[in-house]
């Protein structure tokens, strides 16, 4: 399908302006990114919007907590949300806008995970960082209004390579009962000959080239036999997981990955919504400004509603 004019216009914008970041260090593509972000003077108000620090295996980790307006009868749902960037660059500020959209959207606490960048911390630091902040979320969740079992994680591009691995640490580790994961064109594994790549390596905002550098810098040694907690496609066992939502664009890059741990998911008997959005290019959902993306979160609210709504207890609970 091919781009509507407001995306087409988007698109060619990201393509001659993002920086290429395969030609920089860790360091000098994040002040790039940093340069070119324009300061949102009027961000979406939430309730409340507070800033701390919790303790991680290797330090503090900062987080973002976003809270809705209005009175709850009882405390609401919590989504830990790990933001993209390749695992290199991004942080809390980069996707504020989409977090207090999820937070009014869903009517949920959101927590927002500034974990450890490569290449100064490599794996595992980020998805180390990511399964701590899910455990101190769990474990906190009533200080903040929120309801540890119906705790969701969520995250887009690398961030959805950490939600998936932090849930798959959950379970290994008898850690939190993650209740759902929202996967938003997650990365899942170093492999850049799928049919997606070969078909959106170039003139789609994230290149095949800024991919290979992302890996790099985040997991520069064994990608052959890239562990779980890196790739969670090569798990020896997907079964027991949280039921998932993956998100998908058409016109990206890691499409094929995205749709293949959908199906890896199931096949393993993971509930899974896996929907591919037609004439989108990777990162669509996260750009405020975008008619398409508006659209696409009016139809995602609903259902991260109903993956994290209220079990129904039965007498034996």
């Amino acid at each position: 399908m091919p781009l509507d004019e407001q995306a087409e216009t988007i698109l060619r914008g990201l393509n001659e302006n993002f920086p290429r970041v395969e030609t920089m260090t860790g360091a000098q593509a994040r002040a790039a990114t940093k340069a070119g972000r324009t300061a949102v003077a009027d961000p979406e108000p939430v309730g409340e919007v507070r800033d701390r620090e919790i303790p991680g295996g290797a330090g503090s980790i900062a987080v973002r907590i976003y809270s809705p307006a209005g009175n709850s009868a009882g405390p609401l749902p919590v989504v830990v949300f790990f933001h993209g960037g390749g695992f290199v660059i991004c942080d809390l500020d980069s996707h504020d806008g989409f977090c207090r959209a999820m937070c009014n959207g869903v009517g949920a606490v959101v927590v927002s995970v500034d974990y450890r960048l490569a290449p100064e911390s490599q794996w595992p630091a980020a998805a180390d960082d990511a399964y701590a902040a899910t455990c101190w979320v769990a474990q906190h969740a009533g200080e903040f209004g929120a309801d540890p079992d119906r705790l969701l994680v969520a995250g887009d591009s690398s961030g959805g390579n950490l939600a998936a691995v932090a849930a798959l640490m959950a379970r290994d580790r008898q850690g939190p009962a993650v209740a759902g994961q929202l996967l938003m064109y997650p990365v899942i594994e170093p492999a850049f000959d799928t049919e997606s790549y070969e078909e959106f390596a170039e003139d789609h905002f994230l290149t095949r080239a800024a991919m290979q550098w992302y890996w790099d810098q985040y997991l520069p040694t064994h990608r052959e036999a890239a562990p779980a907690y890196a790739a969670p496609v090569r798990a020896d066992d997907l079964a027991a997981l949280p039921p998932a939502i993956v998100i998908t664009a058409e016109r990206d890059p890691l499409r094929y990955e995205g749709e293949k741990y959908a199906a890896a998911l199931a096949d393993a008997g993971v509930p899974v919504q896996l929907a591919r959005v037609a004439g989108m290019f990777h990162g669509f959902l996260t750009i405020d400004a975008m008619t398409a993306a508006q659209t696409e979160r009016r139809a995602l609210w609903p259902r991260l509603r109903n993956l994290v709504a209220e079990r129904v207890r039965t007498p034996s609970d």
